[in-house]
């Protein structure tokens, strides 16, 4: 596994990061494995060299960063080799301030993050979205007083306009605040929209990206009208974010770039992230340990240019998606 700065920060990560929305609490969503199921991924991720592991407040409703804080330290022997990344904002009660970005709000949700992942400090908190409610100026001061107090080291944002990030870049750094660090956005072969704009951005401010949903899904990982998953069959948005002509045509470039070179598609889709110069790390999922496997090896393959230019030469310009 190699190891890469995060944007322009002296912290080093894996060019993997393992997804923990899947552990947690099964009831929560029919494809999250429990605590005892999860403990081979972890393993397994350490053992490949994987060191960067990313989760939020509201998987499983907290249950989430509960496991990631146990399964951590069991596996590894120092907090020092490994990296913990969780996320702010999705509410996880029902009261009026129990959601965005307010400083009550990120207040409270920092210290309830930090007693479920049992740390003393979260390596990369980052904001679940941009909170159109709540001043950008109170969200970057408050974020700024984390980073003072110690309770966080590094900051992030995800999926949200080119010109809101720009704005709050803009106010941390005009305030002699804390800015962001990375970006972790919507971005695959299938869902390239964030080159216009954001990726040319995070390039310029030497922010780090970290793409959710690097396999669309899991679409870019199967055949077409392959529904065999317990994910792909409950999952009901999938349908309304996939299924043009142009992606079929992707789709199948995608399998016949895999067979050339005895691969799973999967690890095709993945390679094609990690050669593309603004991915620092791609954030993947993995309820298979053969999902893992995928993300290890497609570390290490290598693409031609031609085959580059043949996978993304079908895409065609579509709506946005994953700002909400």
């Amino acid at each position: 596994m190699d190891y890469v700065r995060l944007g322009t920060t002296g912290l080093k990560v894996s060019k993997i990061c393992l997804g923990m929305m899947s552990y947690g609490d099964p009831g929560w969503r029919d494809w999250v494995l429990s605590e005892a199921d999860s403990l081979p991924f972890i393993e397994s991720a350490a053992e490949a060299g994987i060191t960067f592991f990313d989760t939020a407040d509201m998987y499983s409703l907290g249950v989430s960063e509960e496991v990631t804080g146990r399964l951590l330290k069991e596996v590894f022997s120092r907090r020092e080799e490994y990296v913990v990344a969780t996320k702010v904002r999705f509410p996880l009660g029902e009261g009026p301030n129990d959601g965005g970005l307010s400083r009550g709000h990120i207040m409270d949700a920092v210290d309830a993050s930090l007693r479920r992942l049992d740390l003393d400090h979260i390596d990369l908190y980052q904001i679940h979205r941009f909170d159109p409610e709540t001043p950008i100026e109170e969200t970057m001061q408050a974020l700024d007083d984390l980073v003072r107090a110690g309770k966080v080291r590094y900051l992030g944002a995800s999926s949200m306009a080119a010109w809101q990030f720009a704005k709050a870049q803009h106010v941390a750094v005009m305030n002699g605040w804390t800015p962001f660090v990375t970006m972790q956005n919507h971005y695959n072969l299938l869902y390239r929209e964030e080159e216009r704009e954001m990726l040319p951005q995070c390039a310029d401010m030497g922010v780090g990206v970290l793409p959710w949903s690097p396999l669309a899904r899991g679409v870019l990982a199967r055949p077409p009208a392959d529904t065999s998953t317990t994910r792909s069959r409950s999952d009901q948005f999938t349908p309304h974010l996939f299924g043009s002509d142009e992606e079929a045509a992707i789709l199948d470039e995608v399998g016949r770039v895999a067979e050339a070179h005895g691969v799973s598609r999967a690890q095709v889709a993945l390679a094609w992230l990690l050669h593309q110069p603004t991915v620092t790390a791609p954030i993947v999922g993995a309820t298979k340990l053969a999902h893992l496997e995928d993300a290890v090896a497609a570390a290490d393959l290598v693409l031609e240019e031609q085959e580059l230019e043949a996978l993304g030469a079908p895409y065609q310009p579509r709506p946005t998606l994953g700002h909400e």
